[in-house]
């Protein structure tokens, strides 16, 4: 083989999904509807980064390679053997070559892809079959014309190195050695029919360059096979940490909407329980009791139903909702959760910075305050209590502070952040969600003081909470 017949031309193709075309001239595969569907080497969909504008250039090079080598060959031929009687019949040949070429590149529209030449592992090929039937008639029609050819004018035996990457390309790996085996046989006699004398060079140079074309070959297939294989890899990676975050996102939407629920509606349906239980035991002995008991039912009836369409609505708190702040919003909670029974009591110090605190901490310290209040209501048997809100320079703190029965901090229950929960794990959560902490003062008779503090500053949201007895 001449020295101009570099192995760049014939660089094979990096792999299916990056081939712009199938075999037998490159053809450009296209779906059904008309569309380039570009493959992997492993039968799946590849992301167009490796179909794209890479393997057009690789195409383009090759088949400009082909025709350079073809005109190449055919000038010289009649600048030297023109007046020869064969000379008819060699332009035919080329002439039917390049339009086998040229009608093969472009007639392959909604023909499947050849099956890939190597898997994503690289130490062994992938499991192949026969190239769809239309592929091999173009391919065998292809490598009989330049046979001929190259039997009549061995110059022609130059367009060898672009066929290797035609026969790479569509065969099966085993067919495919063969077939360029069988080249590199024909441009080994097609040269020495040239040559006047042996020459060793003529003999071992056309397989070193078959040998380096396929190893070029083999060696670009199994790395667009592998890195394929890695972008599957990681848009299957993508899709799962998508889906996980949905999921984690699902979960605690699900656990900020107990807490929602448990703070509001269903502390309102156990106090209006609690009212009309107590009006029920002093219906017959004390009307105007239970009266009393039924119109605080009523009003706590009322006030739920605002709260249950805001939520509905917005999820925000409806006390929230009046434009009075936090502080209107304690206050309020603090009349409504006043009895005969109990006092309760809503004591601001300072006023919130510029520009405010914001609607998350306003909306969490007063789902606290409801929290506390109810275990208040419903556990404690006090007869006062006080809501405290103090703001500081860095932080803002709430307390609530009964003359109940006490308890003992060191039974509290304990339950990792943002798990549902009811009472004072539920205050816990929103605390930590804060990045704030939580203390509970209590003992046994001495009543309760719950205070939550929250920076007014970035914290991590992981603080644990303190206990002190």
């Amino acid at each position: 083989m001449p020295s101009t017949s570099s192995p760049s031309p014939g660089v094979p193709h990096t792999a299916a999904e990056e081939a712009p075309g199938p075999p037998a001239g490159g053809e450009t595969p296209r779906s059904p509807a008309g569309g380039q569907t570009p493959q992997s080497p492993t039968g799946g969909q590849t992301p167009p980064s490796l179909a794209g504008a890479e393997a057009r250039r690789l195409a383009f090079v090759v088949h400009l390679a082909f025709f350079l080598l073809l005109g190449s060959a055919l000038a010289r031929y009649v600048q030297r053997h023109g007046d020869q009687p064969q000379e008819p019949a060699v332009l035919a040949l080329a002439a039917a070559l390049a339009a086998l070429y040229v009608i093969g590149r472009r007639t392959a529209a909604g023909a499947p892809l050849p099956p890939p030449t190597h898997s994503a592992d690289t130490r062994a090929p992938a499991p192949q079959g026969l190239p769809p039937l239309p592929a091999l008639l173009r391919l065998g029609a292809l490598v009989a014309v330049w046979a001929v050819l190259v039997a009549l004018a061995p110059s022609f035996a130059w367009c060898a190195v672009p066929l290797f990457y035609t026969a790479l390309r569509t065969l099966p790996t085993r067919a495919a050695y063969t077939l360029v085996a069988l080249f590199t046989v024909f441009v080994v006699v097609a040269q020495l029919r040239l040559a006047d004398r042996l020459d060793v060079d003529l003999v071992v140079g056309p397989p070193a360059v078959a040998v380096l074309a396929t190893a070029v070959f083999t060696h670009m297939d199994r790395q667009a096979a592998r890195q394929a294989a890695l972008i599957r890899d990681l848009v299957r990676t993508r899709r799962e940490l998508a889906a996980t975050e949905r999921r984690e996102g699902t979960l605690a939407e699900r656990q900020r909407l107990a807490m929602e629920i448990h703070d509001t509606l269903a502390q309102s349906l156990s106090s209006q329980r609690m009212l009309l239980q107590a009006a029920e035991r002093v219906w017959e002995t004390d009307p105007e009791r239970a009266r009393a008991h039924v119109g605080t039912a009523a009003g706590i009836a009322e006030s739920s139903l605002a709260e249950a369409r805001r939520f509905v609505h917005d999820l925000a708190p409806a006390d929230l909702a009046g434009g009075g702040g936090l502080d209107a919003a304690l206050r309020g909670l603090a009349a409504r959760e006043s009895t005969a029974e109990r006092t309760v009591t809503c004591l601001i110090d300072g006023a919130p910075g510029t520009p405010g605190l914001p609607d998350r901490v306003q909306s969490a310290l007063l789902r606290i305050a409801q929290g506390a209040l109810a275990n208040v209501r419903e556990h404690s048997g006090a007869t006062r209590a006080v809501l405290t809100l103090t703001y500081l320079e860095d932080e803002v703190r709430l307390d609530i502070a009964d003359d109940g029965r006490g308890l003992d901090p060191a039974a509290l229950p304990e339950r990792a952040a943002g798990v549902r929960g009811h009472g004072l794990p539920a205050i816990r959560a929103r605390v930590r969600r804060l990045g704030g902490t939580l203390t509970v003062e209590s003992a046994p008779g001495d009543g309760t003081v719950v205070s939550a503090a929250v920076p007014l500053r970035p914290a991590a949201p992981s603080t644990p909470e303190s206990t002190a007895p």
